[in-house]
């Protein structure tokens, strides 16, 4: 059976669980070897056995900049170049606009912002001619939320960081896109309710804001991702892709 990312070389930081673990099943399914990245060891080694043979974890924390120059000397050491590279960790929590604090700006754009420009920034000397970048964004890019502005503000960032790339890693060939989910049932959008009750509040509320009417699942995601990874899109750069049964186009 062909499989079209076979032989190809790829990083998925957060890859641990949610969306970024869906994402390494897939390209793995597809035939490339892959490395995740994740802060907690033991969810690190759980995604690591449920992905398969093809994969090898790496515990690290994607907005420390010296965690992700040892990722990418062991990627040197273990494969010797990068063709596919998903800068996925991020994450983000709620505060209204008079209850934002330092601490909560400073924590949502070390990983959002900062973590993916380097991670982007300290792959370039192991990424090979003609790679992919794709870069997790979200609806927020483009859509307001109450209490959600300064996680939206990172999402934005992020969405320019495709245009700007793009333009920048023309010579070498370089596709950088964004892939957009609107509300996907992750732990991290769980996370978000204080309890079962409040979190089944939340995913009626949002599945009522979506025109298939439901919410994503991870897997849909993963699926774009490695369809952005592959030739099958290999004329597609710059873009934001929305993966949100159409919240953002309504």
């Amino acid at each position: 059976m062909n499989k079209p990312l076979e032989s190809k070389i790829a990083l998925v930081t957060g890859g641990s669980t949610g969306i970024g673990l869906a994402s390494a099943k897939a390209l793995a399914a597809q035939g490339a070897r892959v490395f995740i990245t994740g802060r907690r060891q033991a969810e690190l080694d759980a995604a690591v056995a449920e992905i398969g043979p093809q994969a090898t974890g790496l515990r690290a924390d994607a907005s420390v900049l010296s965690d992700l120059d040892r990722v990418y000397a062991e990627i040197a050491q273990r494969a010797g170049r990068i063709d596919i590279l998903f800068a996925n960790a991020g994450g983000g929590d709620m505060l209204p606009l008079g209850a934002i604090t330092e601490e909560h700006f400073d924590r949502i754009f070390a990983t959002n912002v900062r973590g993916v420009l380097f991670t982007v920034q300290k792959a370039l000397p192991l990424l090979s001619q003609g790679a992919s970048i794709i870069l997790t964004s979200s609806t927020t890019s483009v859509q307001g939320g109450a209490s959600f502005s300064v996680y939206s503000a990172s999402k934005a960032a992020v969405r320019n960081f495709a245009r700007s790339w793009a333009v920048e890693l023309k010579d070498r060939a370089i596709r950088v896109n964004a892939v957009s989910p609107g509300p996907i049932r992750t732990p991290g959008l769980g996370g978000l309710a204080q309890d079962d009750a409040s979190r089944q509040g939340l995913f009626d509320y949002l599945a009522g804001q979506v025109p298939l009417g439901r919410l994503g699942e991870a897997s849909e995601v993963g699926a774009v991702v490695a369809f952005l990874a592959s030739d099958a899109a290999s004329f597609i750069n710059g873009i934001e892709l929305f993966v949100d049964g159409g919240m953002a186009q309504i």
